[in-house]
């Protein structure tokens, strides 16, 4: 039988590993609980997904590391760093640790795609312009725009738009790059560049990513571990084979987008008529 410190090795080992914890979270919006006791790990140098149906609180978890809200209870630690108890200067140089892909690009429309590239090194940076030139160039020739820099965001595909988005996350070669929804309103053929893209860059720059989405077909393909969160908590958590084959009624329907299961598709309502008749 293992003693008590071998069985707890694993576990340490694995938490020292990880360059973002989620410990026992609980955060409430107006009253209604979105996390209830949320905890899970990111390892660093892979791909982490996190999936879990509309509502459950995947953005507001990205929010959390990100230090942009703070939990009601809790921990979120960025490599061994509470980030709730950070002050505003201290928080934004944790940020530069940081690349975050917004849903749908987010570019600023009156910049070109040079500009949008070089925007998080001239907000947070002195550096000069040559240097400047020197950084954003190899971003845009890593996601193939280099040809594109004096474009305009309206001149772009959707898709397009996406990969400059993604070589401003890069900008300041963060040890993290979070991607919310990264594959939104994309075709297929831009959907697997992206995918392509974000595989890349994480094990060619050694970096951690963390993506979340809806799209079961393009994580199976892309990460090495996923989380399910439902019910303000991880609902499960593993390769995609496992979670294909987990018992819980509602990774089941999720995973496999059946429409019948625990995730209804009303809205919680009084009775139908009589609503109807109250009126």
């Amino acid at each position: 039988m293992l003693s008590n410190a071998a069985s707890r090795k694993p576990q340490a080992e694995a938490a020292q590993d990880s360059i973002v914890e989620v410990r026992d979270v609980h955060y409430s919006i107006g009253g209604r609980p979105i996390f209830s006791g949320l905890s899970l790990q990111i390892q660093r140098g892979r791909i982490t997904a996190v999936m879990g149906p509309s509502g459950t609180g995947k953005t507001t978890l990205l929010r959390l590391i990100t230090g942009q809200i703070r939990p009601d209870s809790g921990q979120v630690l960025f490599d061994g760093i509470d980030v709730s108890t950070l002050s505003t200067s201290e928080l934004y140089k944790l940020r530069l640790r940081m690349g975050m892909l917004f849903q749908n690009g987010a570019l600023l429309t009156d910049e070109d795609v040079f500009e949008n590239v070089a925007f998080p090194l001239r907000e947070h940076t002195d550096l000069p312009e040559a240097l400047i030139r020197n950084i954003v160039l190899p971003k845009l020739q890593a996601v193939g725009l280099r040809g594109a820099a004096r474009l305009m965001p309206s001149e772009l595909s959707g898709g397009m738009a996406r990969r400059v988005a993604l070589a401003r996350a890069m900008a300041t070669d963060p040890e993290v790059l979070i991607y919310d929804e990264p594959f939104t309103g994309l075709d297929p053929i831009s959907m697997g560049m992206i995918v392509r893209l974000v595989r890349q860059m994480n094990y060619a720059l050694g970096i951690t990513s963390i993506v979340v989405s809806h799209d079961v077909e393009e994580l199976a393909i892309l990460a090495d571990a996923s989380y399910i969160i439902a019910g303000g908590k991880v609902a499960a958590s593993g390769s995609f084979v496992e979670l294909k084959d987990h018992e819980s009624e509602i990774v089941h329907q999720f995973i496999n987008g059946l429409a019948d299961g625990p995730v209804a598709f009303h809205y919680p309502a009084p009775d139908y008529y009589d609503d109807l008749l109250a009126g």
